[in-house]
């Protein structure tokens, strides 16, 4: 079986491929992004441009893929200052790569990586998975366009699409990046790397978090649901934890120790408050729960799950 991942060679792109080898169906991947995977198998081809770029997005759905699991897309800080930059790749690009599975008539799995910023304005504790889509930002409003289209797609046939809604993943190694929700991970990664840094929200402020070997297996699983399942109904509310700033702080004390805790002050972002704010801390996800979808245990499992990847 052959697979398309966009935004392969990022973060998450790069771990889901490698997942992805492992399944014994998986006979090649091909990677669609601006750099190279940094996967080594002879299984993965890296086919580099933008999908801003027609040609491109033409050359990347072979007519024998049968998944597409679509990651690239422009993240919310850099939406928020580019609004054509960010309108560009994540509509107008994703509806270049829905059209490409149209025109092949192979109708493939369409997995869609969408967020939990398609949420917004005055939302309950727990947001349940049928709740009016009112962004609040231009990523999330680019996000919520493209559920439609996928959900519209699949009921023409076109695609047989299913949309993730993804809590904020914690903890990302490397440096941040131009999330909002960036120093979600930044709070536990700099200290346990000897950095000092900032949180930008006050710390009862609750967040929707899920770690990044939970996210890979719920992708993976995404392909796999039969389209029966899904009702018609193809967005779903993916497992993750409601944990505020304060507590994962707390498991970094708990787990790293006092010293690591210290190398965190607080000093408030309105910019980013107001984001973090507007999105939801918690999603009713009973439904991805009853599909075989799964979530953390806790903080300290996550933050533990980060500390063994870099030997701590």
């Amino acid at each position: 079986m052959k697979i398309l991942v966009t935004g392969a060679a990022g973060f998450l792109g790069s771990r889901l491929v490698q997942a992805l080898l492992s399944q014994p169906d998986v006979t090649a991947i091909v990677s669609a992004d601006l750099a190279p995977c940094p996967v080594a198998d002879p299984r993965v081809e890296s086919r580099v441009g933008t999908i801003a770029d027609p040609g491109f997005v033409q050359s990347i759905v072979d007519p024998d893929v049968r998944i597409v699991y679509h990651l690239a897309a422009v993240l919310s800080g850099q939406s928020e200052a580019e609004f054509d930059v960010g309108i560009g790749i994540n509509v107008d690009g994703t509806r270049a790569l829905l059209e490409r599975c149209r025109a092949l008539g192979t109708v493939p799995r369409f997995v869609f990586s969408s967020t939990v910023a398609v949420f917004g304005g005055l939302l309950p504790r727990v947001v349940p998975e049928d709740a009016a889509l009112l962004p609040q930002t231009s990523y999330g409003v680019g996000k919520a366009i493209v559920e439609l289209l996928v959900g519209e797609y699949s009921r023409r046939g076109f695609v047989d699409g299913v949309s993730c809604r993804l809590a904020t993943i914690t903890v990302r190694p490397g440096k941040p990046n131009s999330a909002l929700s960036s120093f979600v991970s930044g709070i536990i990664r700099e200290p346990l790397g000897g950095v000092d840094t900032v949180c930008p929200v006050p710390v009862e402020t609750p967040i929707w978090v899920s770690s990044p070997d939970r996210v890979i297996q719920n992708l993976v699983h995404a392909a796999r649901i039969p389209a029966a399942a899904l009702d018609g109904h193809r967005s779903l509310n993916l497992p993750g934890l409601r944990v505020t700033a304060g507590e994962m702080l707390a498991s970094l004390e708990r787990l790293a120790g006092p010293a690591a805790r210290a190398r965190v002050t607080l000093e408030r972002d309105a910019r980013v408050e107001k984001a973090m704010v507007g999105w939801p801390a918690a999603l009713d996800a009973r439904r991805a729960l009853s599909l075989g979808f799964e979530g953390d245990a806790d903080v300290d499992a996550i933050v533990r799950q980060y500390m063994q990847t870099i030997g701590a």
